[in-house]
This record gives C-alpha cells, structure tokens and sequence, in this order.
C-alpha cells in the first residue's frame, strides 16, 4: 500500500512539472508575440525555429540522462562536433568523383554511421572514466570535452572541413510534408529515450543509480554497466546533433556550437531534470527545449543585444530556475 503511494505520489509530482513547464510555455509564448508580434508569429520564423532547436535539443536530452544518474557531461558539444569531423573525413577519403547518385548515397550513410559510432565510443569513454575510474562526472566530461576538442582541432587543422557532396546538405535540410528531417530525427530520438527512461528496466535502473548509487550496488546492479550504457545513449544523442550541424553548416568544425553546453543544461534542469539525480523525464525536456528556443528566437530579432550579453540570459535563466526548483522542493517537503 505504502510502495502504490509512493508511485502515486511520483506520478503526480511529474505531472506537476510537466503542468508547470506548460505554463510557462504559454506565458513565455505570449510575451514573445507581444514583443515581436510580426515577425515572431510569421510562418517563416516558425520554419527557421523548427531548423535550429534539433541539434541541441538532441544535447539537452543527453545531458538530461548525465543528470539523472547524478552526474554531468559537460563534452557532449565537443563529442557532438569529434563524430561529424571523423564521419566527415571518412566520407571525403571514400567518395570518388566518378561515383553514382546511388553509391554517393549509400557512402553519406557510412559516414552518418560512422559519426555515431564515434559518439558511442566517446560517450563510453565518459563512462569508464566515472564509474570504472571513480573520477567525478564534472571533472572527467571536463578533461573529455578538452580532449575532443583538441582531436578536432588536429583533424581540423583548426579550421572548417568542407567540400561535402551536396546530396548530404540537401537530404538533411529537406521536409517531410511541413516538417523537416532534422526535426524527425529529434522526435524518433527524444521518443526513444522518453521510452527507455519511462518504460524500461534500465530507466528505473538509472534513476535508482541517481537516488543512491551504493544502494544499487548492494541490491545487485552493474554500476559501471549502468553508467557506460547511460553515456553511451548520450553519446549516440551527441553523434546525432553532430550530422545535423554537418548538413546545417555544409561543413564540419570543432567547436560549431560552443555555446550549446550552457543551453543544454539549462533546458535539462528547466525540463524537471534534478541535477542530484534520481529526478527527470524526457517529455519535460521536450517541452524545455521549444521554451528556449522561442526566447532565442526573440533575442535574435533584437539587433541591438550583443550574442555575449545571451551567456548572460542563459546564465541567468540557469540560476533562477535552480532557485525556483530548490523552493519548489523545499515546499514539498514542508507538505509531507
């Protein structure tokens, strides 16, 4: 009775957030259609926001999963923009000038595969560093994130690599009816990872691990199993975000998105992602992510606000969301 109570319980506490995050969505739409009322409700505004939240959205879901298990990935960028630089230069040593539309497209594939594997090996590398190391989270994806970087760069020569066949940029910034690929490949993957972390035994797992890790270990669980398994489906997400940037940017570079770390935090933790773990669902990140991305929209209409002044604004939002989250939770605990 006491264990249905407590699942009752967490049900409506979820429910609650998400309810919350649905509120704010409103409220935060209906500011940006008072302030840019022309141009942020016009079709085309709607396109541009439907092209760029994929590629960090794909990130704050990873990020998200870091969080859950209590811990943090602060490379997912850097392993984002590593998986596009080697696909990249995998599929520029195969193609040959002289090759058909067909074997063009099944290489573009290959090299799309290829940077997804190099995600998962990175975010595996995450994972040993934490749980079969013991280094913690925020200082290993710290030391990785510098790691991936400095790869890059080498690859890279530190400038962009371009020179792809158009076929690549065409297919990833085509639509399927209204909705662009980039934004169903978002969809397939947050819904993949909504179902993982809400309907499988491994999302229970993870969040057991997140809650209290050394219980987990004394009921039986794999630890470094859990945590190599978790980073690697954040890997994968990086992978991901990284081919959208490839076919957004026509090119591949290795510090494209820089500023995606901070975001991608700050729409985890605005999505109901506890950053001590053990709190979360994919759903709330979701939503957090068309948040941001609408206040991004808007910021970008504003000619006259510096792109450094919107650390600040991301910084900020941060901040007063951690507050707001900690009297939230303080709140509960008074009620029970």
């Amino acid at each position: 009775m006491m264990k249905e109570k407590s699942f009752n319980m967490k049900m409506f506490t979820r429910d609650a957030n998400f309810f919350r995050l649905l509120i704010v969505f409103a409220i935060v739409f209906v500011i940006c259609s008072v302030l840019q009322g022309g141009k942020f409700l016009n079709p085309g505004n709607f396109s541009s926001m439907m092209n760029q939240f994929p590629e960090y959205g794909l990130l704050a879901v990873g990020v998200g999963l870091a969080l859950m298990i209590g811990g943090i990935d602060l490379s997912v960028v850097y392993l984002a923009n590593l998986s596009s630089i080697i696909g990249g230069k995998f599929l520029l040593s195969v193609i040959k000038p002289e090759a058909s539309e067909g074997t063009v497209m099944l290489l573009i594939f290959a090299g799309f595969l290829v940077a997804v594997l190099v995600g998962a090996a990175g975010g595996a590398l995450n994972g040993l560093l934490i749980s079969g190391l013991g280094i913690p989270a925020i200082l290993a994806t710290l030391g990785t994130q510098s790691l991936f970087w400095g790869f890059g760069v080498v690859l890279t020569g530190g400038s962009s690599l371009s020179g792809f066949p158009v076929q690549l940029t065409s297919m990833l910034n085509s639509s399927i009816g209204i909705i662009p690929v980039t934004v169903i490949i978002f969809i397939a993957a947050a819904l993949i990872a909504g179902l993982i972390v809400s309907r499988t035994m491994l999302g229970r797992q993870l969040k057991m691990y997140g809650n209290n890790n050394t219980a987990t270990e004394f009921t039986g669980l794999n630890n470094l199993k859990l945590v190599v398994t978790t980073h690697v489906i954040s890997g994968i997400l990086a992978g991901l975000s990284g081919i959208i940037m490839w076919g957004r940017y026509s090119s591949v570079k290795a510090d494209n998105g820089a500023a995606y770390t901070m975001q991608a935090i700050l729409i985890a933790v605005m999505g109901g992602v506890s950053p001590k773990g053990g709190i979360g669902n994919v759903q709330g990140i979701v939503l957090a992510v068309l948040i941001i991305q609408m206040v991004s929209s808007v910021l970008n209409m504003f000619n006259n606000i510096p792109t450094a002044c919107r650390q600040i604004v991301w910084g900020g939002l941060l901040l007063i969301v951690l507050i707001f989250n900690y009297m939230v939770n303080e709140n509960a605990k008074k009620k029970h």
